[in-house]
């Protein structure tokens, strides 16, 4: 990756333009050929930017560009739009380039594999004397989450998500009838579990009989702090 830190203004022209006067900006060239452009500010967001695959070449400015103290231009042209970003450098402050090799990706924690993971190993969050059947138990039109057992040896299909919406509801909705076909198994009692329910989510599974349970992830993996706060 190069970061330069320059003195520049930047046009942009292809399906619309636009115009970045003359300021003092960070420019990041990327190893995929993708080239942005930020501003002390905005959060992460660039000012403007150019996705590969698109083409970079550097030429020496014009004399009439030099006599407006122009030291060197830019031209990064995609290759299928033909949009172009035209960078014109005043003055460059710091020109570093960087070998940053492959990166792994993102790994999101609290993601609903992991949620399912806990709950496995902590079914007493569904009620005193539960336990565990199977996780991704089948169904003809996929797997439930976790199928477990009450004390009462009620089975229960728990469906989890990180964001409970009205769509989950309808997914647990489709594998309590399918489950509660099977002799072995009915009457079958749905729990929608999620960090975090909407309210609509929450009205509907009411009404079809399917108990709401909010999981509370930094408890569950033992994190939570236990400090006193005010709210």
């Amino acid at each position: 990756m190069r970061i330069v830190v320059a003195e520049c203004q930047v046009n942009y022209s292809g399906r619309l333009d636009a115009h970045l006067p003359r300021a003092q900006r960070v420019i990041m060239l990327k190893a995929d050929g993708s080239v942005l452009i930020h501003a002390d500010g905005g959060s992460y967001k660039p000012l403007n930017w150019m996705t590969p695959p698109c083409l970079f070449s550097e030429s020496a400015p014009t004399a009439e560009q030099v006599e407006a103290g122009l030291a060197q231009v830019w031209r990064v042209e995609h290759k299928k739009t033909r949009d172009a970003l035209n960078i014109e450098i005043y003055q460059i402050i710091s020109d570093q380039t960087f070998d940053l090799g492959i990166d792994p990706g993102l790994i999101k924690d609290g993601v609903e594999a992991h949620l399912q993971e806990l709950l496995a190993e902590q079914t007493e969050l569904l009620g005193a004397g539960h336990s565990l059947v199977r996780r991704e138990y089948p169904t003809a039109i996929g797997p439930v989450d976790i199928l477990a057992r009450s004390a009462a040896g009620q089975h229960v299909a728990v469906e989890i998500k990180r964001h409970g919406g009205i769509d989950g509801v309808e997914q647990l909705t489709r594998y309590l009838e399918l489950l509660n076909r099977d002799p072995h198994l009915t009457p079958v009692r749905g729990v929608f579990a999620a960090q975090e329910i909407k309210p609509q989510a929450r009205t509907l599974a009411e009404d079809r009989g399917i108990e709401c349970l909010i999981l509370d992830y930094a408890a569950m993996r033992g994190t939570e702090n236990n400090e006193l706060s005010l709210f």
